[in-house]
């Protein structure tokens, strides 16, 4: 730190309890200042020969035939008067980073000036902070914390700009320029460590990091903070995840709890504003900030009951970046007096909020096309989309355990991300499977709906085996899901096209046999495949998955026209499974093909027994 030594006498200032300050001289003192409720008993003039406030003063008080004066309102009080005061004097006084502006300002005050006597007070301390105060980085830091009780004097007197734009001035200066001392107690790349080596061994200089500066700056009070920041922006020299790191630091420092996705204690209109700030200094470019910094900034701002401005803000830029976010950033507890765990609706518009962007794109692209114009829109990639489609997988498989979740949240949050194209429905058959485990008296019709949303062509075969035994899904779902097992190993055997199927067999598959949405509503329901398996039916289908496996070890191209003809025979599954299906075609006419584009996600297999012989028969085939 930085300190200037003034004058040469011996401090004779004494104390006399708490209240009285005198000088130890021979001299008897000849005036009493009384600045707020301390009493100083001094000598008018070393007083009067530096101060032209302190003359003015005298003069009326000898108007008033009193020895005795009153400064109620001099800023600094008592401790920046006294050190004006042993200036006066010529006594020894030692300016430093924590008292340098408060005598600066009692100087103006007294109005110690160059015109009263040369080489006055003000003169000195205004050379002191140009030559060594504004020149140091921590003193400027601590100069402009000082400013802040001694407004509106610091401010009038450009104290505080100075401070700001010397630290400015500092974190904006080329890293390898940065010789000072600065506190960095988070983790450094190996680079910044000098940890790195160049091909002949020989190790690198150590670098300074590009965010040397952050941790200092989280000292200063959250208004000063904010001038700081806004300064350094102004500039244009710092990057925005530069920025983005300052801020993510300073709220970890300042708000308890913060880093654990939370706000612990504390006052909290002070952790409101903080907050608030924050939003308000966030970097505009996307990318700039993390995901996960955003988020937990969200549910600060939920917790605080912050502005609906700045909720809407975080909103929109979490958003943009959802395909960043992880299941457990988003697992923000529901407001107080919902009856849900999470708070699934603020997910839901997060999700909406991306789908818009991609929206978006896809209007700026169409624009771009049709009037030929040069354009770079921002361009959201089918890798983000596909992140966002798991993200949603896992989030509903989480919040799925809740048992007070409608199950409309849970489709229409599944529906949102329904458009964006992933090879595997394993996350949201978990999902489903979750919700039908924890919610078990939906009724038939809602079974029906949440199964609908998954495409049984884009189960693994894990997902495939395990659905097939899963007594939780309907009986239709289980055999969709046997069909294209079936399919998939036909196909890998033999090379084959799926060969053509009744119609009736086809309204059990997904678009019925025209590959159209999985989610299409359906026509002439049939409530005996919407039932949920018996025991029986389940040992069946697993029997027959087993069979269809072994079925097809050996199919070679030579028997095509066999293996076509036994894939028929094993897509009926069981005469008993079927039957309802021929029973009700009798009773509601032919189903419609967009009946089943239904797709399990935690199914159960069901196969009967009496499917035994078109097993055997398509393993001698084989």
């Amino acid at each position: 730190m930085k300190f200037m030594k003034l004058g040469s006498k011996p401090d004779a200032f004494q104390t006399d309890g708490d209240k009285i300050r005198y000088v130890a001289t021979e001299l008897a003192t000849d005036i009493a200042v009384n600045v707020g409720d301390v009493k100083f008993y001094l000598h008018k003039f070393p007083l009067l020969s530096k101060s032209a406030r302190l003359q003015k003063l005298v003069a009326l008080s000898k108007e008033e035939n009193s020895d005795e004066i009153h400064i109620l309102d001099i800023p600094g009080g008592a401790a920046a008067f006294e050190i004006c005061a042993k200036f006066c004097y010529g006594m020894i006084v030692t300016l430093n980073a924590y008292n340098v502006i408060a005598a600066r300002c009692a100087a103006e005050y007294l109005e110690m000036y160059e015109t009263i006597e040369k080489g006055n007070l003000i003169y000195k301390i205004e050379v002191f902070l140009n030559s060594s105060i504004f020149r140091s980085w921590k003193d400027s830091i601590i100069v402009l914390q000082t400013t802040k009780s001694l407004l509106p004097w610091s401010e009038e007197l450009k104290v505080v700009s100075h401070c700001l734009d010397s630290i400015a001035t500092k974190c904006c200066i080329d890293t390898s320029k940065v010789e000072w001392s600065y506190t960095y107690n988070r983790k450094k790349l190996p680079s910044e460590n000098g940890d790195d080596s160049h091909w002949n061994g020989v190790r690198t200089q150590k670098v300074v990091p590009k965010d040397w500066w952050v941790e200092d700056l989280c000292e200063l009070q959250v208004d000063l903070y904010k001038r700081v920041i806004s300064t350094i922006k102004t500039r244009g020299r710092i990057s925005g995840d530069v920025l983005g790191e300052a801020l993510k630091a300073y709220a970890s420092r300042r708000l308890p709890g913060f880093s654990k996705g939370m706000v612990q204690g504390g006052d909290i209109a002070k952790n409101r504003l903080l907050v608030d700030t924050i939003v308000q200094l966030l970097p505009s470019g996307k990318g700039e900030v993390s995901c996960n910094f955003f988020l937990k900034l969200l549910k600060a701002v939920i917790l605080l009951d912050c502005g609906e401005m700045g909720r809407i803000e975080l909103m929109k830029r979490i958003g943009q970046q959802l395909d960043e976010a992880t299941v457990a950033d988003l697992l923000v507890r529901a407001p107080a007096g919902e009856t849900t765990i999470y708070d699934v609706d603020m997910v839901q518009s997060l999700v909406e909020e991306f789908v818009t962007q991609v929206q978006d794109v896809h209007t700026d692209l169409h624009m771009e096309n049709e009037y030929h114009e040069i354009r770079s829109p921002k361009f959201v990639s089918d890798a983000s989309k596909l992140m966002v489609a798991k993200l949603v997988d896992g989030y509903l498989a989480e919040v799925a355990r809740d048992p007070n979740l409608p199950i409309s949240k849970f489709i229409h949050l599944a529906e949102s991300v329904s458009s964006f194209s992933r090879p595997s429905h394993d996350g949201l058959y978990r999902a489903i499977d979750m919700y039908l485990k924890e919610h078990p008296g939906i009724s038939k019709s809602e079974r029906k709906k949440i199964c609908r949303l998954m495409d049984c062509r884009k189960l693994s075969p894990d997902a495939c085996l395990h659905a097939v035994q899963n007594e939780r899904l309907p009986l239709r779902v289980v055999v969709q899901v046997l069909f294209f097992e079936q399919m998939r190993a036909s196909a890998a055997s033999a090379g084959d096209s799926t060969p053509d199927l009744p119609s009736s067999i086809r309204a059990l598959l997904p678009g019925g046999g025209s590959h159209g949405s999985s989610r299409s509503t359906t026509t002439n329901a049939e409530d005996d495949w919407d039932a949920i398996p018996t025991i029986d039916e389940i040992r069946a289908l697993k029997g027959e998955l087993a069979a269809l496996k072994l079925g097809n070890g050996d199919v070679t191209k030579s028997n095509a026209e066999k293996v076509s003809g036994n894939k028929m025979k094993g897509m009926l599954i069981s005469k008993k499974i079927f039957s309802k299906l021929w029973s009700n075609k009798d009773r509601n006419g032919e189903i419609s093909s967009s009946e089943t584009s239904e797709s399990p996600g935690s199914s159960n297999a069901e196969e009967t027994k009496s499917s035994t012989p078109s097993r055997s028969q398509r393993h001698s085939i084989s």
